[in-house]
C-alpha cells in the first residue's frame, strides 16, 4: 500500500451516499454542456440502474461501490458489485465457476467491477485528474483486500481500458483479452465517403441492403434529447422485452430504468425508430459519448429485411459521421458486423483469484486464450471489407 497508504477507503451500498459532483469529478461526467467520455460510468446512469431496481435486492447485483478519499477529499471511485451469479457480464466465467465448484469450492458470491449489462470499454478505476496513480493503486489494492478479507473466491474487472489492464497486471492481477467489432471514423465527410472506402463487392452489398431496408413501407426517425417522447419509450420497451426474452429469458432492465434515463440522460441518448403509419415497428437504443456512439439494445415487433443492420449499424455510422464521433461500438459478439465496416478490436479484463492453485490454472488458460484471440483477430482483420489501395472506387 506504499502509493496509497494515506488514502481512506469506504464501501457504499447506495450510490446516493456519494454525491453526483464527487463521483462525476472522477468519472469525467462533470461538464454539463458536453457528453461524458463514458456515459455508462457517470453517476446518473449507475443511479438509474439502482433506483429502477435493475440492480439491487433480488437481482444478484448488490452495489458495493468503493470511494477513496485523501484528506477527506474524494480522489477516486469504482463501481463494484457483489455478484451471486455470472449473468449480465459478457466476459464469461461460467466454466471457471463450474470447475471451482466441481473441485469443492464456493465460487459465489464474487466481486465484479463493471457497469452492469454493458459490454462497453471504459475506465473502471475512476480517478480525479491529478490523482491517477494514487487513486488507481488505492482502488485496486483495496478491492483485492476486500475480497481477501471476506474470503470471496474472486474479483473481476471487466471491459476496462488497455491502460488499466496494463497497470492492473503490474499490480498482480490476471489479464484477459477478448474481442469485439468497432467502426472507426476515417475522417469521412458523409456515408458516401465511407462507402467509397469499401471494396467494390462490399460496397454494392451495403447499398443493396440499405435499399431493401428502406423499402419497408415507413419512415426512420433519428431522435435525441427533447425529441424523444414517452410514446417512443413505450414502443421501445416492447422491442426490448421481445429481444430480451429470446436472448436470455428475462430482460435485465426494468421499465422504470428507461423513464429515469430519459429524465436525466436524454441528451446523451440516441433512439433510432422505424414507424409505419403511426405504428412503431423497430428501434435501436444508443448512448452518445464524447467521441464514441455506443449501441446498446435493439428490438422489433415486425420482421423487415435488413432492418436490424440499417437501424443498428448504418444509421449509427451516419450519426457518428454527422456529429464528428470517432467510433461506433456496437456491443458484444457478431461477426456479421465485419462486412458492414466494423473491425475486430481487443477488449480487456482483469481478475484476481484467492485460491493459489486455481489461480495458476486460470493463468495458464488465459495465456492460451490470448494467443487464440490474437490469432482470430488477425484472421478476421484479413477479411475486412475495406478496399486495397490499388483498387479504385466504382459505382
Amino acid at each position: 500500500m506504499s502509493q496509497a497508504r494515506h488514502v481512506e477507503l469506504e464501501i457504499v451500498s447506495d450510490l446516493n451516499e456519494i454525491g453526483a459532483r464527487d463521483w462525476d469529478a472522477c468519472a469525467g461526467g462533470d461538464k454539463p454542456d458536453a457528453h461524458p467520455v463514458d456515459p455508462f460510468s457517470v453517476h446518473r446512469f449507475l443511479l438509474a440502474l439502482e433506483s429502477s431496481g435493475s440492480v439491487g435486492p433480488g437481482t444478484g447485483w448488490s452495489p458495493r461501490h468503493v470511494v477513496a478519499r485523501l484528506k477527506k477529499r474524494v480522489i477516486a471511485v469504482m463501481p463494484m458489485y457483489l455478484k451471486a451469479h455470472s449473468q449480465g457480464e459478457y466476459v464469461f466465467d461460467h466454466n471457471w465457476a463450474h470447475a471451482f465448484v466441481q473441485a469443492g469450492g464456493q465460487y459465489y458470491p464474487k466481486l465484479q467491477v463493471a457497469v452492469p449489462f454493458t459490454p462497453a470499454t471504459g475506465r473502471r478505476f475512476l480517478t480525479r485528474p491529478g490523482f491517477e496513480e494514487t487513486g488507481q493503486a488505492a482502488l485496486v489494492e483495496g478491492a483485492v483486500r476486500i475480497a481477501s478479507d471476506n474470503e470471496l473466491s474472486s474479483l473481476h474487472v471487466t471491459y476496462c481500458t488497455s491502460a488499466e489492464a496494463k497497470a492492473g497486471q503490474a499490480m498482480g492481477l490476471l489479464h484477459r483479452t477478448g474481442q469485439q467489432f468497432h467502426w472507426e471514423n476515417r475522417n469521412y465527410n458523409d456515408f458516401t465517403a465511407f462507402e467509397a472506402d469499401l471494396s467494390s463487392r462490399k460496397r454494392k452489398a451495403v447499398r443493396r441492403e440499405r435499399r431493401k431496408a428502406a423499402d419497408f413501407g415507413g419512415r426512420i426517425h433519428v431522435l435525441t434529447g427533447d425529441d424523444i417522447q414517452p410514446v417512443h419509450w413505450d414502443a421501445f420497451w416492447q422491442f426490448y422485452q421481445d429481444t430480451g426474452a429470446r436472448k436470455w429469458g428475462t430482460p435485465y432492465l426494468t421499465r422504470a430504468f428507461f423513464d429515469l434515463a430519459h429524465e436525466t440522460m436524454r441528451e446523451d441518448i440516441l433512439l433510432i425508430m422505424a414507424e409505419i403509419d403511426g405504428r412503431w415497428v423497430a428501434g435501436a437504443l444508443n448512448f452518445i459519448g464524447a467521441d464514441t456512439l455506443f449501441g446498446r439494445y435493439w428490438g422489433c415487433i415486425d420482421n423487415h429485411a435488413f432492418m436490424h443492420f440499417e437501424l443498428c449499424y448504418y444509421q449509427a455510422i451516419e450519426f457518428a459521421i454527422a456529429n464528428g464521433l470517432q467510433r461506433v461500438e456496437a456491443g458484444a459478439q457478431g461477426e456479421h458486423k465485419l462486412s458492414r465496416g466494423y473491425m475486430p478490436v481487443t477488449t480487456h479484463s482483469l481478475h484476481w483469484i484467492r485460491d493459489r492453485g486455481f489461480r495458476d490454472a486460470v493463468a495458464r488458460y488465459l495465456e492460451a486464450e490470448k494467443e487464440a484471440v490474437d490469432e482470430e483477430i488477425d484472421i478476421l482483420a484479413g477479411y475486412g471489407p475495406y478496399r486495397q489501395k490499388q483498387e479504385t472506387s466504382d459505382e
